[in-house]
């Protein structure tokens, strides 16, 4: 006869036959995002990023007790499927928290789908821009919002007498919100918006081009707000048609695909805000942490070391202070917890999520040499 052991789990009371494994159970944190398609790089380099900082915490002894596992589903960056694989994954993995989710489209289709309706469960760190998005009390970003981002990008052109600027963007159905945003976080540097223009999300970026050649001023500087493919489509086609105006591009874009993308002459010039810390430098103890757990993975890093592993890493560390932080670890306690985090040091990288402040303010800019190569 059978004996059984009885040990709590999540669900509640679990028998166990004798000889069984006692596994232990483990808190689970939920991804979708693009794994496959022309955007992967980036979601499978955020997840690795999370990865890195789980198993330095699993290995300490994990959360209360109990380790903390990343389940991940490919969308291909596809919104319908950003919907369909977040359902699929509440209802299989039951996460306590979601993390790393990427684009505009996709977490609005989110958002209005109402998959997330009735459930408290809080996303933690994704790349949008979307104003309608940013305003949901559900997602949490652990990066500098779009207004730091372009502050910093204006008050850095100004130095130089750099106040003519056009912004160009992705399509989306916030434009006016997005413009209205733009000219706010532009103007307390003395800098102003010559000129629009807008990117399809696919197709060619020549009517941007012409419009911006069109318009009655012309543009000192670019400010690009757009995902990694769209960024490289319009930088390719403003240089092709002699564009010469500097372009400064947000942390949607990613500039190790972009230096994949664009030949050395197209690159040279460009710069890109950055919000998180240079992985390739040791400037901090965040820095320092961040190499000596991509030292210790070694080999089984199954991609190479990016901003996006870094942003990974950095937003993990806030998903387990907050799982740490609850009494149990529920999606309600983590949402309480997070809105509790104020001024929380990640090792020179500051978060907070009190009201009026969107996680952290850090914004650098990497800038692309006539050599092709990052400075900052």
């Amino acid at each position: 006869m059978n004996r059984k052991h009885w040990v709590w789990a999540r669900g509640g009371l679990v028998a166990l036959c004798a000889g069984a494994a006692l596994v232990a159970q483990a808190w689970t944190v939920g991804q979708v995002a693009p794994m496959s398609g022309s955007e992967a790089s980036q979601g499978r380099a955020y997840a690795q990023g999370m990865r890195l900082y789980f198993d330095q915490v699993n290995k300490a002894g994990g959360v209360q007790g109990q380790p903390v596992e990343l389940a991940v589903q490919d969308d291909l960056g596809h919104p319908d499927e950003t919907v369909a694989k977040t359902r699929k994954l509440l209802s299989e993995s039951k996460p306590v928290v979601l993390a790393g989710y990427f684009g505009n489209r996709n977490l609005s289709a989110l958002l209005e789908s109402k998959a997330l309706d009735g459930s408290q469960i809080p996303i933690v760190g994704y790349q949008s821009t979307d104003t309608r998005v940013l305003a949901s009390p559900q997602l949490f970003a652990t990066r500098a919002g779009l207004s730091e981002q372009i502050a910093k990008i204006s008050t850095h052109l100004a130095t130089v007498g750099i106040t003519r600027l056009a912004l160009v963007f992705e399509e989306r159905p916030d434009a006016q919100d997005l413009t209205a945003l733009i000219t706010k976080a532009v103007t307390p540097s003395g800098a102003k918006l010559v000129a629009t223009a807008m990117v399809k999300n696919k197709g060619s970026s020549d009517k941007a081009v012409q419009d911006l050649q069109a318009a009655k001023a012309s543009a000192q500087a670019i400010l690009l707000v757009a995902s990694s493919t769209a960024t490289a489509a319009f930088v390719e086609a403003y240089r092709m048609d002699g564009g010469t105006a500097q372009v400064y591009a947000t942390a949607e874009a990613d500039i190790e695909q972009l230096a994949k993308r664009l030949p050395v002459e197209y690159m040279s010039g460009l710069s890109i805000a950055q919000v998180v810390p240079s992985p390739y430098k040791v400037s901090g103890k965040l820095n320092k942490e961040f190499r000596d757990a991509t030292i210790a993975a070694g080999k089984t890093l199954q991609v190479p070391v990016s901003f996006a592993m870094m942003e990974g890493y950095v937003n993990a560390k806030v998903i387990v202070e907050a799982m740490r932080r609850s009494q149990p670890v529920t999606p309600e306690k983590v949402s309480t917890a997070l809105r509790g985090l104020e001024a929380y040091d990640l090792g020179g990288y500051w978060v907070s999520f009190k009201p009026g402040q969107v996680g952290s303010k850090y914004v650098d800019l990497s800038i692309v040499n006539a050599a092709g190569r990052v400075t900052q």
